[in-house]
Formats: C-alpha cells, sequence, structure tokens
C-alpha cells in the first residue's frame, strides 16, 4: 500500500518511519511519499527515511513531493501533519495572548484558534484533491487543533479520523506504573482533543485507577505540572492541557516569565534537520524524543492498519459524537475509545459524564463549532464571537482586542482578510 504523509518535512516524520519499520507486519507499505512545499526539508527528510528503512530491511521506497496533487495519486492512506505558517506563526500564537491576560498555547485559547483559522482552508483543499486522486483513501488528520480540524473534514464529507497522541501516552505511562505490558490497560478516556480526562485505568478489564491515583498521584501530577491534590481531588487524570483552564492564572504568569515553546522547537528542529542532513544518521536522534509526539507512530500504525485492514478493534480517536455523549450535538467531533473497522469510526458508548467536566467539554464544543466558522466562513466578527465563547477569554474586551490583533497578525494567512 501506498502512504502519503502531507507535511513530510517535519522534524517529527522520522518518528513515523521508525514506526513504520518496526511495524511492518502490522502495516505492509510498498511506498510512503512525503509531501511537503519546502524542498530543502523534504529532501533532507525523504534521505533520512531512506536511510531507516534501509537500515530495518524494510523494502518501502520513499518518494517526494512539493504538491499534494503529486503525491497523494493513488494512495491508501494520507496522514495529515502539517503546520501553517512554521514556527514563527506559532510564536505569536503563544505571546500574542499573553499580552491580554490570556493563556498564550497553539492548540488551546486564542492560539488555537488562530492556528484553527490558518489551517482549516488549506487542510480542506489537501482533502479535495484527496478525494479526487485518491478516493478511496482514509485521511487519518494529526494536525492540530485536531477536533476543530476531523470536524471540518468530516461536515465536507471526507473518509477522515483525528487522531491524537495524549491517550496512548497515558496508557504507556499507566502501564510502566504497573509494571505491565500495555496491551493490558485501556482507558476509560472522554472528552473533546486536548480536553480530556482518564475517568478509568482498566487492567485486563478491571478499573485499578484508585489504586494508580493512591500510589502515583504526585509522580503523574509532577509530569503533568500539576499539584497532585487535584488529581485525587478530581479522581481522575486529566490531560495536560487541562492545566491551561485549572490552573490559568499561574500558567499565564509562568508563561511571561520564560521563552515560548516555539522558540525552544525552533532551536530543536535546527539541530534536528542538521543531523537528519549527516549521511551516517540512519536511526531516530534522542532529540526527537523533547519534540513531542511521542508514541505517535504507533497509534498512526495501529489506527491505518484497522481502517485498511477492517480490524474491529478498539482505539481512542477523534470522531463524530452520535449521540454518544447525549449533551453535545451529534456532528460534535468527541475524543473516546471507538471500534474502528473498514466503515471507520464508531464510539463506544460511555458512562454518564459529571457534572464537573460534562460543562467544560459543552463549552469548548460550542467555541469548536464558532472557531469551524470562522475558519470557513471568514470575518474578524466570528473570530470575535468565538473568542468570547471560549471560556478561557469569554469578556468582552478581551475578545474585541484578540479578534483585531489575531487577524492582523495572521492577514497573510486569510485569504478573507487579504484585501483589507
Amino acid at each position: 500500500m501506498k502512504l502519503a504523509v502531507v507535511g513530510g518535512g517535519s522534524t517529527y516524520t522520522p518518528e513515523l518511519i521508525d514506526g513504520f519499520a518496526r511495524l511492518r507486519d502490522e502495516l505492509p507499505l510498498s511506498e510512503i511519499a512525503l509531501v511537503d512545499p519546502d524542498e530543502r526539508r523534504l529532501g533532507l527528510l525523504a534521505g533520512m527515511a531512506t536511510r531507516m528503512l534501509a537500515r530495518a530491511g524494510h523494502p518501502a521506497r520513499v518518494t517526494t513531493a512539493t504538491r499534494a496533487e503529486e503525491g497523494v495519486e493513488g494512495a491508501g492512506a494520507v496522514l495529515l501533519q502539517l503546520r501553517v505558517g512554521g514556527q514563527a506563526a506559532r510564536d505569536v500564537d503563544e505571546t500574542l495572548p499573553l499580552e491580554c491576560g490570556c493563556v498564550g498555547q497553539e492548540t488551546t485559547g486564542a492560539g488555537g484558534l488562530a492556528k484553527a483559522l490558518r489551517t482549516v482552508p488549506l487542510v480542506l483543499d489537501i482533502a479535495e484533491t484527496v478525494r479526487r486522486l485518491a478516493p478511496d483513501a482514509w485521511i487519518v488528520d494529526f494536525t492540530n487543533p485536531v477536533g476543530i480540524v476531523t470536524k471540518a473534514l468530516l461536515d465536507a464529507g471526507h473518509r477522515a479520523i483525528g487522531l491524537c497522541n495524549v491517550a496512548i501516552g497515558f496508557q504507556r505511562r499507566f502501564a510502566a506504573a504497573l509494571g505491565v505490558a500495555p496491551e493490558r490497560v485501556s482507558l476509560g478516556h472522554v472528552g473533546l482533543n486536548h480536553l480530556t480526562w482518564e475517568r478509568a485505568v482498566y487492567l485486563d478489564g478491571e478499573d485499578v485507577l484508585p489504586g494508580v491515583l493512591a500510589d502515583h498521584a504526585e509522580e503523574i501530577a509532577a509530569d503533568l505540572s500539576m499539584p497532585g491534590w487535584l488529581l485525587r481531588r478530581l479522581g481522575s487524570v486529566p490531560s495536560y492541557y487541562l492545566r491551561y483552564f485549572y490552573l490559568h492564572d499561574a500558567v499565564v504568569e509562568e508563561q511571561r516569565t520564560k521563552p515560548s515553546r516555539a522558540a525552544e522547537v525552533a532551536a530543536m528542529e535546527s539541530a534536528l534537520l542538521e543531523m537528519y542532513g549527516d549521511p551516517s544518521v540512519d536511526t531516530k536522534p534522542e532529540l526527537l524524543e523533547k519534540r513531542g509526539g511521542a508514541f505517535y507512530s504507533e497509534a498512526a500504525v495501529a489506527l491505518v492498519a484497522s481502517l485498511v485492514g477492517d480490524r474491529g478493534d478498539v482505539q481512542v480517536v477523534n470522531a463524530r459524537n452520535g449521540g454518544t455523549l447525549p449533551f453535545l450535538d451529534d456532528d460534535a467531533v468527541i475524543e473516546v475509545p471507538a471500534r474502528v473497522d473498514a466503515r471507520g469510526a464508531t464510539p463506544l458508548p460511555v458512562d454518564p459524564v459529571e457534572p464537573l467536566y460534562r460543562g467544560l467539554i459543552a463549552h469548548v464544543s460550542a467555541y469548536e463549532s464558532l472557531a469551524l466558522d470562522a475558519a470557513i466562513q471568514g470575518g474578524e466578527e466570528r473570530v470575535r464571537d468565538a473568542l468570547l465563547a471560549h471560556p478561557l477569554i469569554g469578556q468582552a474586551g478581551p475578545a474585541d482586542e484578540l479578534a483585531r490583533r489575531l487577524v492582523d497578525a495572521n492577514r497573510s494567512f486569510l485569504p478573507w482578510a487579504v484585501s483589507r
């Protein structure tokens, strides 16, 4: 099978290639097409991927294309991992909101909205190309904000599923804490992308979360940059991104005193690209682990293998709500365990969600609908409405100022704003 990676010039790509090489029996590939408009990065990553596959004795060939039309034709699956505007745009996403007293983060709050505005139109254009040249292909979206991008794809009728590495990361952490193989652990994972809680940790079908919290709350909390007492009070394990909600003011003060994550990542990327250009390097560097995206390759391989192989196993993905969470619209996109087969992903039934989580999920889901409307329809007023609806902003003054400044900062990426 041919698999295309749009955003193949990303420094994440060797993580994917490593997974494809190790899990070749699970997902046999004959061609991996890397698609990226940046010819320099594309060349570096193609060379690195080729060496990694050769070292592993994997038979797949690596091809490259600077345009989606050239890379996705005939693919059985297309992975999206692109970043419109690169780390420079991300730096604005992370720093501009701080000037208005709001959290600066690339997928959550005002920064997440800015990224959605830049990303959704391009992703929809790419998806139309996939529909035309690879009509049977599944689109797997790893591009943030995953929930909003996935909803855009589904609303447009594309064969798409959203994927995030938060759930598989928790599964691996819990398995390590319990001293067992990861496949023995499953999760009571519920919420929206980057707004999820682990309400249960099942070991061979038995919920052991109370014991995990009793023995490991401080360790888990430290990993999430949250206090242990909060996890014990919740009786669940929130994703790292909940710290922006639960500890908002403290995070804003922290962010104001240190360089942005974008600045850190830009330095890492420069070092990684230099390594990828070294013809003697044929394994993913240790530095890549600090870049983020841990276990992304395992999650991607498992998802694509289930879609094309009709396996019917359970994985945590981003899919249509379809009544799973009755307090949300049926067409909302949620992140929960789902059965994955050749027809797509069908969420499994979820125990009633407690009001402590339900209100925040509903609030952010409503924001995501407004954010998608702004990304597709355009207009500063729609941007302002989405910001006003977001629980991390929610005030008229900051929403008005942020709307104006976000549009100005991203004008070159927004066709509807360029002429103004």
